[in-house]
């Protein structure tokens, strides 16, 4: 594929301010979250830089490989940065169960302690503590620029349910409560028969937050934030703001969610969760893949837009196309669903988001997936796998796949966002008509300046299309990314484009 870049963007380079006072990190996150300029990393430590000697995809302590860790993971810091990373989103640091566990390492999610990290995550080499070299890497992080958000799951892994059961939901049979079909943990009891929050685990809640503060980290992703009562966050959240006025709180909620886990858990939906104080949330972008016409795209991005005014601009969402709960868009639609992925949250008014290995093509299909293990650190003696996503249950490859094309793509449209602060945090997003209902489009408009994205939904068969555009050949600026340049005429574009393909160009409306 043929594409001509912009040598205007082509020559910035990515600097991070001077957000140092006398020499210490003063958060940021959440101003950056308000211009929609964070461009957010999740990443698993245990897999971020593991050592896989012999290429079989799973990590063998006992033979000498070495796990992701805290230590080997600063490693990899200069490589996020240079790919424009601003925010790192570490999936749960905190210990896994044991009991009644998925995977051999246990799942990320099933939480055996709030004030401790976990102690698969130390390096063992040396004489320092998991919180000390926790606390280092996030120094690190910081040297170069970029927040830390810690994950605050949602519930307690059996074991923690057998050490303290009164922490926990329990039906009219007495028996804890499972949520979804998460068979590896239980859900907590977050507030009382009279509708008082339960203390005991509000004071967990609140020693995470401690210990994420002592850590210097900048801001909490709340695992399932619609199972907690507003009363519950609005207490959490304030109680934290006092003490980092900066300290983001990011809720995994939607407005497509209207259920809650079990049948006897409150359930927040995810306004009520942005009145508790919440910065933001997800949003229903993973939805993506399957809308069929503009219209869906833009009634999500009105949603987006209303909340945004309704808050003065101090509330947004993430751009949740590819979480680690769903499947890769290497899986789901090859390489141009990932560069369309890329170029539309670099292109709208909202933060980017992106899981460690969707930044070179990796499809996590892993070659022991579901195999039965020669090794276990838990109850399960099975490599337990999501197809598709990446791995949180063992210890596993270095998220990454083969694709430089795509990470070529990935710099340049994270250079454009960071340049792009007014225009997507001011400016006014409107959808284009188009003859045809497989070719998107859409213009965000600041001060006269606009960039113009227009893209080719069908991933089978090019398309032509004619777009109204309020545009001429000289308001138009070099094109920023064009595997297909359109034609303009009376006030119309016209396009032919390939199967997935997409369309950035910027345009200067001040000329005549």
């Amino acid at each position: 594929m043929k594409k001509k870049i912009s040598l205007l963007f082509m020559s910035l380079l990515l600097s991070a301010p001077a957000f140092a006072q006398n020499g210490l990190w003063v958060n940021d996150l959440r101003t950056l979250f308000d211009k929609n300029q964070a461009i957010i990393m999740a990443v698993n430590i245990r897999t971020f830089n593991a050592q896989d000697k012999n290429g079989n995809e799973i990590i063998e302590i006992e033979k000498g490989e070495t796990p992701g860790n805290f230590v080997n993971a600063v490693q990899r810091l200069d490589g996020l940065k240079k790919l424009g990373i601003n925010t790192i989103h570490l999936l749960p640091v905190t210990p896994v169960g044991k009991v009644k566990a998925i995977g051999t390492a246990g799942s990320l999610y099933a939480i055996s302690g709030f004030n401790e990290l976990n102690p698969q995550l130390d390096d063992k080499t040396n004489n320092l503590t998991v919180k000390q070299e926790a606390a280092n890497f996030v120094k690190e992080c910081h040297k170069r620029g970029i927040r830390v958000i810690i994950d605050l799951p949602s519930c307690g892994s059996y074991d923690m349910y057998l050490a303290n059961p009164n922490l926990f939901e329990t039906d009219s049979a007495k028996q804890p409560q499972v949520p979804a079909d998460w068979t590896d943990v239980r859900m907590f009891k977050t507030q009382n028969a009279d509708g008082s929050l339960n203390e005991d685990v509000y004071n967990l809640y609140k020693q995470f937050v401690d210990m994420a503060l002592q850590l210097d980290i900048d801001g909490i992703r709340a695992d399932v934030a619609t199972s907690k009562p507003y009363a519950f966050w609005e207490r959490l959240i304030k109680y934290t703001r006092e003490k980092s006025p900066q300290f983001l709180f990011l809720a995994e909620a939607s407005e497509s969610w209207t259920e809650p886990a079990t049948k006897t858990a409150p359930f927040t939906p995810y306004d009520k969760l942005l009145e508790a104080g919440f910065d933001g949330y997800y949003g229903s972008f993973f939805n993506f893949k399957d809308w069929k016409t503009s219209d869906e795209f833009e009634k999500q991005m009105n949603l987006v837009s209303s909340i945004q005014k309704q808050y003065n601009y101090q509330r947004s969402v993430i751009g949740s196309f590819s979480t680690h709960d769903e499947i890769s868009p290497i899986v789901l639609g090859g390489p141009q669903l990932t560069k369309q992925i890329i170029w539309l949250q670099a292109t709208l008014p909202v933060n980017s988001y992106f899981v460690d290995g969707f930044q070179s093509g990796d499809a996590y299909l892993y070659k022991y997936a579901n195999q039965k293990a020669s090794k276990t650190y838990t109850d399960d003696d099975y490599y337990y796998v999501h197809k598709g996503k990446i791995d949180i249950f063992n210890f596993s490859r270095r998220p990454g796949g083969k694709d430089s094309l795509i990470q070529d793509e990935f710099i340049i449209a994270n250079s454009i966002k960071a340049q792009a602060t007014e225009l997507l945090q001011k400016g006014t997003l409107t959808f284009l008509n188009t003859t045809n209902p497989d070719v998107f489009a859409y213009m965000v408009t600041y001060d006269k300046s606009s960039i113009i994205v227009i893209f080719n939904k069908n991933l089978q068969r090019s398309n032509a299309a004619d777009i109204k555009c309020n545009v001429t050949k000289k308001t138009l600026i070099t094109p920023v990314r064009t595997p297909a340049a359109p034609s303009v005429q009376n006030g119309k574009l016209s396009v032919n484009i390939p199967a997935g393909e997409i369309i950035v160009m910027l345009a200067d409306l001040s000329k005549k």
